[in-house]
């Protein structure tokens, strides 16, 4: 298969499924496939494929599932496969999603647009938080073009500035604030919310293991002076904003 196809292909599946997955966060369910289920049939089902993506993208991103992979398949194209997999199952899982009505909890007035404005500040922060990663690669693509250009590979040190002084993982932080900005909670979006809350504290102390194994000491600092997930304190590094 051309590298190209595998390139285009991660772009749409990766970004086509952030995109799908913030209009869900934003307005719900969309409803396509509706298994008319009961309540309790119906989180069911919703938990299951929660657990779907979660057992993907966790399995994919643990380092003894990319040497496996890339004993049999160029190393540089699992990145782009990873988002090419990552995109496709969360396709799958907004499709699938079912709803459960009425609302169990409905935020109105005031309460409502302070909500949706923090959806909307936390996308910015989201933002922010990417634009502080100076080697940023979400879909796989500069590492398979760096390849495909015949370049070194550039190493990637360990690097504090903008949302990172703040909180070691702001990416994670941004996106529960969108999970739990939703000002409408029926019982499958309580469900999502726990459920998704969970995984993604679970993956933040994961992945602190891996970035501890990769930068060693330098990282152990930077936890010690700059909270996981919650920004309770004034950054106490120098870094570039």
């Amino acid at each position: 298969m051309s590298p190209y196809v595998i390139i285009y292909s991660s772009l749409l599946f990766g970004a086509g499924a952030l995109l799908v997955f913030g209009t869900f966060l934003f307005f719900g369910p969309f409803g396509i496939v509706d298994l008319k289920l009961g309540t309790g049939g119906t989180l069911f089902i919703d938990a299951a494929l929660s657990l779907v993506f979660f057992v993907q993208h966790s399995l994919m991103i643990r380092r003894w599932c990319r040497r496996w992979v890339s004993a049999r398949i160029p190393g540089e194209y699992y990145d782009a496969l990873y988002s090419i997999a990552s995109g496709a199952v969360l396709l799958f899982v907004v499709i699938l999603w079912q709803e459960v009505r009425p609302a169990i909890a409905e935020a109105e007035g005031l309460a409502h647009w302070i909500l949706r404005l923090l959806f909307f500040l936390s996308i910015a922060g989201f933002h922010w938080g990417v634009r502080s990663l100076s080697a940023f690669d979400p879909f796989g693509v500069r590492k398979l073009m760096v390849h495909l250009h015949r370049k070194k590979p550039k190493s990637m040190p360990l690097a504090v500035r903008g949302a990172y002084r703040w909180v070691r993982h702001p990416l994670y932080l941004f996106m529960l604030v969108m999970i739990w900005s939703s000002p409408y909670i029926t019982a499958d979006r309580l469900l999502f919310n726990v459920l998704w809350t969970a995984w993604t504290v679970v993956a933040a102390f994961l992945e602190e293991r891996d970035l501890v194994a990769d930068f060693g000491d330098a990282y152990r600092k930077y936890q010690a002076k700059v909270p996981m997930l919650i920004p309770w304190k004034i950054p106490q590094i120098k870094g570039e904003d």
